[in-house]
Formats: C-alpha cells, sequence, structure tokens
C-alpha cells in the first residue's frame, strides 16, 4: 500500500488493518511523518514534533500486538495533542511566549486517556495564546494556514488540529471548545469537531471547573473516527466534579439509525444574527439532505435573549480568573485580545455575575423546553467563510459591525450556552472553494443520537471526500 493510500484512510480503518496486522502501526506512522514533512512547513499545523519517539513507540506496539496482548480501539493511531493540553515530557506553550519552554510533568485527562486507549503522540498542534480568538495564530510559532486557501485562516482556536486532519498528517486528534474552538474550525477545514456535554468529556486542571463553558473533545475526518474516539475518552474522573456517564462502550454501538420523522428545528441565523450570504447559500442548501432522509424540517430557533450579556459576562469572570495572574506578571508578553478580556472580568462586580448566572438558568430552561418538540436543532457552524490570514478577527458580518474580538462567534458560543451536544460537519462550499461547516444539536446528553444523525448526513453527501490541494 502506498503512503498516499495510508495517510488517506480513515481512522476506523486504519484501526482495523492494524489489528488484523494487514498494515503495521511502523507503516502507518512512516506514512505519516512523511506527509507531515511534504505538507506541514506550508501549512504550519504542527508546532512540535516528535518522529523519532513516534516511531520507537509504533514499533513498540507492533512488537506488543506481535505478543498478542490486548490492544484499545486507537491502538496504532498516530495522534497530535493541541497546544493547550499538557503532555508529559513534551513541550506545551499554550500558545503564550510566557510559556515557550514549558514541559508538564503530567498529561491531561484527554492525552492519558488518547494513550491508554493505543494512541501514539505524533506532537503539538497550534493554537492561538491561551486559545483566545477563532483565529489560530501566536507570538511562539506564528499563524496557521487553511490548506483549501493559504491565504486564509483556518479558524480557531483547535486550528492546527483541523489543519492536521484535513492534510492528512494525522488521523485523529484532540481539541478543546468554549466559544466554539472544536467546530469553527471543523467547519472551516471540511472535517468533524464535536462539542460533547460538558462533563462527558472529563477536563483537568481547570481553575473554574463549576463554570462549565469550556469542553475537551474529539476531531477526525469522519463522524465515526469521532465516536471511535469518544470510545476512549468518555467516562467520570473524580478530579473533574462535573464528569459523567458511561464507559466507552456507549459509543461502539452501531451509528445506522432511523432517520425518518424526526424533527429537525431548522435555523440559518438563530433568530436573527448576521449571516454572509455565501454561508447562508451553502447552510440553506443543505436543508433538502435532511428532508431526503425523512426528517420533518421546521424553520424555528429558541429564544436566545441575553445570550450575549450571559456569554460576554462568563467569558470574562472566567480568563481573569485563569489569566489574571499573568496579566500582573507578564503584561508585555499577552496579545491585545487577552489582556482586553482579563480587564474586562476586573470590572465586573458581584451582581453583574450574579445576574449573568441567574439569566443563563433562565436561558437553559427555554431551550430544554423548546427541544422538547424538536429532536435536532440544526444552524451554521460560523457567521462567515474562512476570511484573510493576516485579519485578526472579524469585524464586520453583511454590514454589521461587531463590538469585540469574539463577538462574530455568537452562532457558536449561543449554542455552547445551552449546554447541549453540538457536531461540526461539513455543508459544503462557497463559490470560491472555501468549506463551510454546519452543527447539529442534539437533546441534553444525547451524544449518541447527534453521532447517528450526523453519520446519516455524512453518507448522504461525502461531502468529506473533497480533500484540499496543497
Amino acid at each position: 500500500m502506498s503512503t498516499n493510500e495510508i495517510w488517506s484512510m480513515t481512522a476506523v480503518d486504519l484501526a482495523a488493518r492494524i489489528r488484523e496486522r494487514s498494515l503495521s502501526a511502523t507503516e502507518v506512522m512512516s506514512a505519516h511523518l512523511a506527509r507531515i514533512a511534504q505538507v506541514n512547513p506550508a501549512l504550519n499545523a504542527i508546532i512540535t514534533l516528535l518522529p523519532d519517539q513516534a516511531m520507537a513507540a509504533a514499533r513498540a506496539a507492533d512488537a506488543a500486538l506481535a505478543r498478542g496482548e490486548a490492544v484499545g480501539p486507537l491502538f496504532g493511531l498516530p495522534v497530535a495533542h493541541k497546544d493547550l493540553a499538557e503532555t508529559k515530557g513534551i513541550r506545551t506553550t499554550f500558545g503564550s511566549p510566557i510559556f515557550r519552554d514549558h514541559v508538564p510533568d503530567f498529561d491531561a485527562p484527554i492525552v492519558a486517556r488518547l494513550r491508554a486507549a493505543g494512541a501514539i503522540t505524533i506532537g503539538k498542534t497550534n493554537t492561538p495564546e491561551f486559545g483566545a480568538g477563532s483565529q489560530t495564530f501566536n507570538q511562539v510559532f506564528g499563524a496557521t494556514r487553511n490548506p483549501y486557501d493559504l491565504g486564509k485562516t483556518c479558524g480557531g482556536s483547535s486550528g492546527g488540529a483541523a489543519v492536521a486532519l484535513a492534510a492528512g498528517m494525522i488521523p485523529i486528534a484532540d481539541g478543546s471548545d468554549m466559544g466554539g474552538s472544536l467546530r469553527n474550525p471543523a467547519g472551516y477545514c471540511n472535517v468533524v469537531g464535536f462539542r460533547t456535554s460538558p462533563g462527558r468529556v472529563p477536563s483537568w486542571p481547570d481553575s473554574t471547573m463549576w463554570l462549565p463553558l469550556g469542553v475537551d473533545g474529539p476531531m477526525a475526518r469522519t463522524v465515526a473516527d469521532v465516536a471511535l474516539m469518544l470510545q476512549a475518552l468518555v467516562g467520570p474522573d473524580p478530579r473533574a466534579p462535573l464528569s459523567f456517564g458511561e464507559g466507552g462502550a456507549l459509543f461502539a454501538q452501531p451509528l445506522e439509525a432511523e432517520t425518518r420523522g424526526l424533527r429537525v428545528a431548522w435555523s440559518a441565523d438563530l433568530g436573527g444574527l448576521p449571516l454572509d450570504p455565501r454561508t447562508r447559500a451553502a447552510f440553506e442548501a443543505q436543508r433538502a439532505t435532511f428532508e431526503a432522509l425523512g426528517c420533518v424540517v421546521e424553520e424555528a430557533a429558541p429564544d436566545f435573549r441575553d445570550a450575549d450579556e450571559i456569554f460576554q459576562v462568563l467569558r470574562a469572570f472566567r480568563f481573569e480568573l485563569g489569566l489574571g495572574a499573568h496579566l500582573d506578571a507578564h503584561r508585555d508578553q499577552l496579545k491585545d485580545t487577552v489582556i482586553w478580556n482579563i480587564e474586562e472580568g476586573r470590572r465586573l462586580s458581584g451582581p453583574q455575575v450574579g445576574r449573568a448566572m441567574r439569566l443563563h438558568s433562565e436561558l437553559f430552561q427555554r431551550v430544554r423546553a423548546f427541544m422538547e418538540q424538536y429532536d435536532f436543532l440544526v444552524t451554521p457552524v460560523s457567521q462567515v467563510p474562512p476570511f484573510p490570514i493576516d485579519q485578526p478577527y472579524v469585524t464586520e458580518i453583511d454590514g454589521v459591525q461587531m463590538g469585540n474580538y469574539i463577538e462574530w462567534m455568537r452562532s457558536c458560543y449561543y449554542i455552547t450556552l445551552t449546554g447541549l451536544p453540538s457536531i461540526a460537519v461539513p455543508a459544503g462550499f462557497t463559490p470560491e472553494g472555501l468549506p463551510v461547516g454546519l452543527q447539529i444539536v442534539g437533546r441534553y446528553r444525547d451524544e449518541l443520537s447527534v453521532l447517528r444523525l450526523a453519520h446519516a448526513y455524512e453518507q448522504a453527501t461525502q461531502l468529506w471526500r473533497r480533500r484540499p490541494q496543497i
């Protein structure tokens, strides 16, 4: 089998071939390292690469399989970890010059669980500084480019992960999401990113572990590959008090399921958000796909009043709590948007934070009632297609000015506030060939149903097969 054939395969197929020994872990790792050498210099997705360590681990995996040892669901698969996730003995910078040479002495739970399932660490993927903003650039490593147009952003903050997947450098990746960081880069790179329910995939360490805005989660090129990863990632962790749920067997169930009669709330703008016409056109074209699957599709959206106040206040509160000490000690090394967000947190009063929490509870109950009428909500991932690489963030959408660096991501952060599982899947391309994503939002903690509808949609469209020409 050629190198190109190997790196083009899905994670599900690769894992099966390794287990049956028709492909070795060494061959798989060698093919992906060759692909990285070929395309990463132009893309800058993987910013710390460990080829010798990865090849040694692949050889050890082959030896273990030859001895008949039990193997996990991700056995032999190369994986790169987002540079916000701590990796024992491997540099973790958080995209910040403050941590340029930082080497943790522990693995974050998402890293540890991927490794325990047999995945082999190949390196780290690029992220904006402290994950702030849906555009992947930082002072340490520079910008990561969109593989479908090198002059455009890949989104963020899991931008390096999405690009590495789209370009065939790795078959699986991890990421994280507060305002859209698993979903936005997936949509911008024609791959899949799954923001699961808070607590489904444990996160630690976290200075705001009782404020479930941020989650860790899987990214891959197909829905089935994401489900494969969830077999390894889910389940409680005593260090993460909001973690919950069944073990990985839940996501080993078949993804094929009946879609006829499913009630889908269809909303291009979530009740009035500005939307780029190119994004709207690509999104609306997919309504026919859901109808062809037998879904009952109706124009509807939850009542998202107060969502902007809630998210902006709680995000600022979280930034001050988690990063305030860095502002005091290293202000000159922080980017302007991080400084702004921390200072916004310092301007908050107790009543402001309390009001945001009360409004958040009310929003949750409104959405809960809405989702009793519908099985799913389908909406665009991002309100604009990928924008120029040298533009830090979107300042205007369809003639409407944005108030700050994160406001253009309302189509994602509104969904964050619901606490519902949301998967980003390919929705087509703009006339310029730029990817557009849609998100399928499911009911409370019902990740399996989300995966099943997303899989049916993916099988009907096959959009994931359109690879970038780098």
